[in-house]
Order: C-alpha cells, then sequence, then structure tokens
C-alpha cells in the first residue's frame, strides 16, 4: 500500500484512540422528512457516548425534492459534520421500481426483504455512476465532504460497486462487510439492524439481535445500523440503547470514514 493510500484520511480522522475494539454507529436513509426524528436520535445516542455517527443521507429520497435545496436540512448536515459526524451517500432516490418478468430471487430481495427501496441491486455501471456523481456533486456544492456510498438495503451490484470507486468513493459498505474500494480490502463485519415493517419483523428483529449481539461481541468491530422508524417502537428502541450502553463499556465509538483510515495507517506501518 502506498503512503498516499494510507494517509488520505488523515484531516477528517476523528478518533485519535489506541483501543483495539470499535463500535460505528450508523443513521440510514436520513432525509429533510425525518431531520426531527434523526435529531432526537442522535441526541440520544450522544447522552449515552455515542457523540459521531455515520450518516447516511439520500440526496432525494423517493423522489420528495433534493435534499440540498433545503437549507435548514443542509446547516444541519453542516452541523453534524463539523461535530465529527460523518456524510455518506446513500443511493439517490432509494427506491426501484418493479420491473416485468423478474425471478423469484429478484422479487424476493427487491420485494421481501427490502420493500422496492433496492435501488443499486441490479443498477447498470452508467447509471450507477451518473447517480453516485450526481450525489457527491450536490453534496459538495454546500459544503459536505462525502467519502462513502452506501446502497440502500446494502444491496449493491457489482457494476455499481464499481462505478462507486471510480466516482472516488474511499469504502462502500454491505451487511455482512466493510470493503476499502482504495485498496480493496474486505472486513468481516455483520451489522446489527432492525426491521419495523410489521409485528412479526419486530418480533423476529428482536431475537435475531439478541442472538446476533452475542456472536459480535468478540470482533474487533461492531455495527450498529438504525433507521428512523426504529424510535417509534419502544421495545425496539429500549434494545438499541442496551447494545449501545453494553458497546459503549469497552468500545471507541467512531465512524467508517475514520475506522477505514486507522487500519489503512495501521497497514502501512505494518509494512
Amino acid at each position: 500500500m502506498s503512503s498516499v493510500a494510507a494517509t488520505q484520511f488523515m484531516p477528517v480522522v476523528a478518533t485519535a484512540s489506541i483501543a483495539r475494539d470499535y463500535l460505528v454507529v450508523s443513521l440510514h436513509d436520513i432525509a429533510p422528512s425525518n431531520r426531527e426524528t434523526s435529531q432526537k436520535i442522535i441526541s440520544e445516542l450522544a447522552h449515552k457516548g455515542v457523540r459521531v455517527s455515520s450518516t447516511l443521507v439520500v440526496p432525494n429520497y423517493h423522489h420528495q425534492g433534493p435534499a440540498v435545496q433545503d437549507r435548514q436540512f443542509v446547516s444541519w448536515m453542516r452541523d453534524l459534520e463539523s461535530q465529527g459526524h460523518e456524510i455518506v451517500i446513500h443511493g439517490y432516490f432509494h427506491d426501484r421500481p418493479r420491473r416485468e418478468n423478474e425471478t423469484l430471487r429478484q422479487r424476493l430481495m427487491t420485494r421481501s426483504y427490502t420493500s422496492d427501496e433496492g435501488e443499486f441491486y441490479d443498477l447498470d455501471y452508467d447509471d450507477a455512476l451518473r447517480r453516485i456523481i450526481a450525489a457527491r456533486d450536490e453534496f459538495r456544492s454546500v459544503g459536505l465532504t462525502p467519502r462513502g456510498f452506501i446502497a440502500p438495503a446494502w444491496l449493491l451490484s457489482p457494476e455499481a460497486e464499481r462505478a462507486a470507486r471510480d466516482a472516488e468513493m474511499e469504502y462502500t459498505t454491505r451487511l455482512r462487510t466493510v470493503h476499502d474500494l482504495r485498496t480493496g480490502e474486505e472486513f468481516p463485519a455483520f451489522s446489527l439492524v432492525y426491521s419495523v415493517r410489521s409485528d412479526w419483523r419486530r418480533g423476529a428483529s428482536l431475537v435475531w439481535n439478541a442472538t446476533l449481539r452475542l456472536l459480535v461481541k468478540e470482533k474487533p468491530l461492531v455495527r450498529l445500523s438504525i433507521h428512523p422508524p426504529d424510535y417509534s417502537y419502544p421495545a425496539i428502541w429500549r434494545h438499541i440503547v442496551d447494545v449501545v450502553e453494553e458497546m459503549g463499556e469497552t468500545r471507541t465509538p467512531t465512524t467508517y470514514r475514520d475506522w477505514i483510515a486507522e487500519r489503512r495507517i495501521a497497514a502501512s506501518r505494518a509494512a
């Protein structure tokens, strides 16, 4: 690895810790329409010791209008970034129109696993590149510095991943991994995440995440993914807070951006 690749994140690294274990809390699907709920989540997390997060912002959530045209929302995002949070590009529209003659697998992945929101699941290279560049440039135009791209529901086609790399994104994540797009290194790290669309999904989420919580507690990186609707369900939110409190005792909260930066620096020193 070159010294450039190892140190290019240095100006934005917010976590200067030698701790071995880390916690990344990511807030997904953030848009002007859910800013107030998102701010409540961020404030409560801060009270629990998680003062930085990877905030996944959708440029034009479900075609509601460009996020960067909402002045209050832009000001809020700038404030978050100045406080050490990271702004991450999260798709562009966060939806995927249904198509004729879809296979059973396509229907399961785009309708059952996610509710028609797998925008980059099978997007071709040109469309993916165009959307990611548009998002990157829109965010930069209002003074934000997005370094990562994460697809809605973590559904990212190989062509879309190549587009993210060519659009100068530094990393992406999937449900089970974090991928450095510059070095090509992939790190296993299964994310805790909740589904609240129905009673049975909420119940299953609590059982699954209670199990996963035990499985990942000894891993060097724990990922906790939160969506604004999670806050509306007391049992779900209570479980999230329990995870944060437990993990916060032994882990350093960080962002994907800074975690990737530290991995690069460590690899450079070991070379």
